[in-house]
């Protein structure tokens, strides 16, 4: 049983729903539908080496958690689980009887301080990322290692290319020799007609060393910047291979905007924030939003970047006090919970 389809053949499913937006009801006209379930696995695969924890397919849109794994991650307090014990009923698909067994009041505890907001300020950084990425493009036309190599003049240095042009002289014609002791530091020859095999070579990732006769000499020193080569090859890679992978109506959505940060991100770090609030006031998690018109002109670019990362920060900030003086447990009783996961599997193979 390795697919969502042989999964469904089973029989073996004891809950099926709506998650995500449609289920926050922040769904738009473009949203997709996510379904989260939990199965049970047949009793002799569970006790063979053939365990399998979840089921999914390949966008996650669809993914299906074992007993195990899923009673594993509530006592976690993980957020997306958590939020599936009080999905609005409309949302159910399916439910067995026997999950009802599973109880909010076994798993809701004080470390949805930390697991709620840590989620939250993920969903920051993504959207602090994409602000970088739309603030500073990297150009398709990828740079060189002499686009990092620097000339030494008197108390300055140039780039290599610069020195080069200013004084008429060809790259193919220089020659490079390692200065001992001096990290990435190069005496550069000139001559033309002597063999020298130029700078670097196309598509390399170093610079080019040469055999220089013991006569010759320098014409100037050049200094490779390898740190500065090796950050830009991994910022490169990064920016075009998110090109490459990123929701295009998203991200023209965030462009025309003009607020240049990923509102959903922003808008789910505001979800995850205010159901971490009240959970600490009010016991539960409220899955269904009451602030829909806020979160939704957070996604619609409503708010500024800057206010937004500050209001997270007051509120991060509001919930020591909040869960200070909550009724909350101070995490799941794991005994307990061991209990619960093997009656309901004992429950089921009956």
């Amino acid at each position: 049983m390795k697919t969502i389809a042989e999964l469904k053949a089973s029989g073996n499913i004891i809950f099926e729903c709506i998650s995500g937006s449609r289920a926050y009801g922040l769904d738009t006209a473009t949203s997709d539908t996510d379904i989260r379930g939990v199965f049970v696995l047949p009793k002799e695969k569970f006790y063979s080496l053939e365990y399998v924890g979840q089921i999914n397919n390949e966008t996650n849109d669809i993914v299906y958690y074992e007993l195990r794994k899923f009673i594993e991650l509530l006592s976690k307090n993980n957020p997306n689980i958590l939020e599936l014990l009080n999905v609005p009923s409309a949302c159910i698909l399916k439910k067995d009887p026997i999950f009802d067994q599973i109880n909010m009041e076994y798993f809701l505890s004080k470390l949805c301080k930390d697991t709620f907001a840590n989620y939250a300020y993920t969903q920051i950084k993504k959207a602090r990322g994409l602000n970088k990425k739309i603030v500073n493009p990297v150009d398709k036309e990828r740079k060189t290692v002499i686009d990092f190599c620097y000339i030494r003049t008197g108390k300055q240095s140039i780039l290599c290319k610069e020195f080069l042009a200013k004084n008429n002289l060809e790259m193919s014609n220089c020659g490079l020799v390692k200065i001992p002791h001096m990290k990435d530091c190069y005496n550069l020859f000139y001559a033309g007609g002597k063999g020298y095999q130029g700078i670097a070579r196309e598509n390399a990732n170093e610079v080019c060393l040469n055999s220089v006769p013991k006569e010759e000499q320098p014409l100037a020193m050049l200094y490779f910047n390898v740190d500065g080569y090796s950050s830009y090859c991994k910022k490169y890679k990064e920016y075009w291979t998110w090109v490459e992978k990123r929701n295009e109506a998203r991200y023209n959505n965030n462009v025309a905007h003009g607020k240049n940060y990923d509102t959903k991100n922003m808008m789910h770090t505001f979800r995850l924030l205010h159901m971490a609030k009240e959970i600490a006031e009010e016991g539960t998690v409220n899955v269904r939003r009451m602030d829909r018109d806020y979160l939704l002109g957070i996604k619609n670019g409503d708010f500024e970047y800057d206010d937004l990362v500050n209001k997270a920060e007051e509120l991060k900030e509001s919930l020591d006090e909040l869960y200070g003086k909550s009724n909350l447990i101070k995490r799941p009783d794991l005994a307990e919970v061991n209990n619960l996961l093997i009656k309901i599997r004992d429950d089921f193979y009956k």
